[in-house]
């Protein structure tokens, strides 16, 4: 999977491909699909939710130019997966999940891989964290219809917001840079799909 779909596809940051040959994609799916979990494919992982496929996770995971140190909002940890992910190179991650059942579920996934640094919450995710602000990341496993301003204001400066932003059916990828107190850098990073970023700053239901 590391080979053929990811790094062949110009994923090339060292620390993001150590990271999936450690962590074990098919724990963070039901056992009837286990067989299919290193296809290049979403699976669905219950509440009508969705693990993305390995290259959408790398690709987002090297989108945040991660160095080691960072502190991390995931916005949408459903199962755990990215959340390991990001574990295996920064660490601290802060995860919100809207869904009560899928944050348990990346709790008890994360706590029996053996884990540690991270706390996962059930919230609106669009409404970002702002106890536990500045974060030097933040990335979004759902499409938004724009960037939500509380998560933009969650950013430190220098700070990367990873989010897919478009309509209910595709999304460009987009990285936003904190440069100032009111200043951000955006750059579209190509085009998307997921489901979408329920919230107060994102889609109704």
């Amino acid at each position: 999977m590391v080979h053929s779909q990811i790094e062949k596809r110009g994923i090339r940051d060292p620390k993001v491909l150590a990271a999936f040959l450690k962590v074990p994609r098919h724990l963070f799916i039901e056992e009837s699909l286990r067989r299919r979990a290193y296809e290049d494919y979403p699976l669905p992982i219950g509440e009508e939710q969705t693990i993305s496929q390995p290259y959408t996770v790398a690709f987002m995971t090297d989108a945040l130019k991660l160095k080691g140190e960072e502190k991390v909002l995931e916005i949408g940890s459903g199962s755990g997966y990215q959340t390991a992910i990001l574990l295996e190179i920064v660490k601290r991650v802060y995860g919100i999940e809207r869904l009560p059942n899928l944050a348990l579920k990346a709790r008890q996934n994360l706590e029996r891989l053996g884990y540690s640094g991270f706390e996962i919450k059930v919230g609106d995710g669009t409404l970002g964290w702002p106890e536990e602000a500045p974060f030097d990341a933040i990335i979004v496993a759902a499409g938004s219809p724009k960037a939500p301003q509380p998560l933009m204001d969650n950013l430190a400066i220098h700070g990367r917001l990873v989010i897919p932003i478009g309509d209910r059916y595709t999304q460009t990828m987009t990285r936003i840079i904190r440069t100032g107190e009111i200043e951000y850098k955006q750059e579209d990073l190509g085009g998307f799909r997921f489901v979408g970023l329920i919230g107060e700053e994102g889609w109704e239901k």
